[in-house]
């Protein structure tokens, strides 16, 4: 479609239960212009609008994050509500209890869902699993939520009742003091947390998640994971624009391949160009139902991350082998001194190549580093010994040959040096 869309923003202060809950509510056209050239209108699917509506929601809510950010000073920080889903991003720094105190359409689910689950088990004759029980948490927000109440408030007095409400409840010092925690824990996520963003971490990120969670999937998933990773990345601060395409777009060149028609898939090639074996790593997380999806999820983004990290700190390292493996050549038997000093240096590399290659850990690398230098080190001390010492006494002398006499007419036996080769 051409010059975009038109939409009308609604936005409310309160939910259905009189808490405060800041929301909007669009309102969008289907009319649309056509990308033809000759200015004409027609009607768009509601379907692709459809498809496309959690892609739009995190994009509203990362302009939403930067936007709270950018004029109050407040950062952003994850919180998990229900185990085994997404994290939800809260403002940093505010009272645990006026969460709760606010939120209390989440008690009213959560204190009908148990009755909802227990007939569940009664009828099917087993627990409800992930597409079931979010069925029934979507029952019980139904079941429990109030209907809308028909005289309208003001701003003005939504804000008096909420205020005098909280203060009855938690004390003034909580509510008054509540916007300068909120700053003070901003400095303290921005001192903490980097606002950088790396497009080859975020891409592996968006792949690894999308893969887990979806098997095949297409470009607006991984779009909505890009910009959901923003806002874990950058926790309030702005991102450039098109950054979130540019995710998108490594991922889709470096790390998917077709599956279909429509659809595409992580590459586990790409993912492990090296190591052919480690393939099959992702694959034991999509089938295991003891974890949830997103878990999982986070378990195959750590993974790949601590491995993209790997690699790169070998590149920095000077290293031409494989990530997280040292390998040593084998040489002769040591016969002098030297040589074994050699030897007790090549070991200990050995030893830590072995350790190397059982971990993916960066911290691995790190020391494993450390003990490659302390051996060489200690080699070179055991070789400026050795020389030192040559240096003092001298050559060794080596002992005369001893002459080789053959009686007139005796034929040689056979030995290593006869053209039998030593053979009897």
């Amino acid at each position: 479609m051409k010059d975009g869309l038109i939409i009308a923003v609604l936005r409310h202060y309160e939910s259905r239960a009189g808490k405060p809950l800041l929301h909007d509510h669009a309102v969008i056209s289907i009319r649309a212009r056509r990308p033809d050239g000759k200015g004409t209108w027609g009607n768009w699917s509601a379907d692709s609008m459809l498809t496309h509506i959690v892609v739009a929601d995190t994009l509203y809510t990362l302009h939403f994050m930067e936007e709270v950010s950018a004029r109050l000073g407040w950062a952003w920080e994850p919180r998990e509500v229900t185990p085994g889903r997404r994290p939800v991003l809260e403002i940093a720094g505010i009272d645990q209890r006026l969460i709760g105190w606010q939120s209390t359409r989440r008690q009213q689910i959560a204190d009908a869902l148990p009755i909802l689950i227990a007939d569940y088990e009664e009828r099917q004759g087993h627990q409800p699993g992930e597409r079931a029980a979010k069925a029934l948490d979507r029952q019980a927000a139904d079941r429990t939520r109030p209907p809308k109440r028909k005289e309208p408030r003001s701003l003005s007095e939504l804000r008096d009742g909420w205020r005098t409400s909280a203060i009855r409840a938690f004390g003034a010092c909580t509510v008054y003091r509540l916007a300068k925690r909120a700053r003070a824990a901003a400095a303290a996520v921005w001192a903490r947390v980097r606002p950088v963003v790396d497009i080859a971490l975020a891409a592996v990120d968006i792949t690894a998640v999308a893969y887990v969670m979806r098997g095949a999937f297409k470009r607006h998933h991984l779009l909505a994971e890009a910009r959901r990773h923003l806002a874990h990345t950058l926790r309030g601060r702005p991102h450039e624009p098109g950054l979130d395409e540019q995710i998108v777009q490594t991922a889709i060149d470096g790390y998917t391949r077709p599956a279909g028609q429509t659809m595409t898939t992580a590459d586990l090639r790409a993912l492990y160009p090296h190591d052919l074996e480690d393939q099959a790593v992702l694959r034991p997380l999509t089938r295991a139902r003891s974890t949830s999806r997103y878990d999982k999820a986070r378990l195959a983004d750590g993974a790949l991350t601590a491995r993209v990290n790997a690699v790169r700190r070998s590149h920095r390292l000077g290293s031409r082998s494989l990530p997280h493996t040292v390998t040593v050549p084998a040489g002769p038997p040591p016969r002098s001194r030297r040589d074994r000093g050699e030897a007790l240096a090549g070991r200990v590399v050995r030893t830590a190549g072995r350790d190397q290659e059982q971990m993916t850990d960066v911290a691995t690398v790190e020391e494993s580093r450390r003990m490659i230098e302390a051996a060489a080190h200690m080699a070179a001390k055991l070789q400026d010994g050795i020389r030192a010492r040559a240096t003092a006494h001298g050559p060794r002398p080596q002992p005369a040959p001893v002459p080789h006499t053959q009686q007139p007419g005796a034929q040689p036996g056979p030995g290593p040096d006869t053209p039998t080769g030593g053979i009897r």
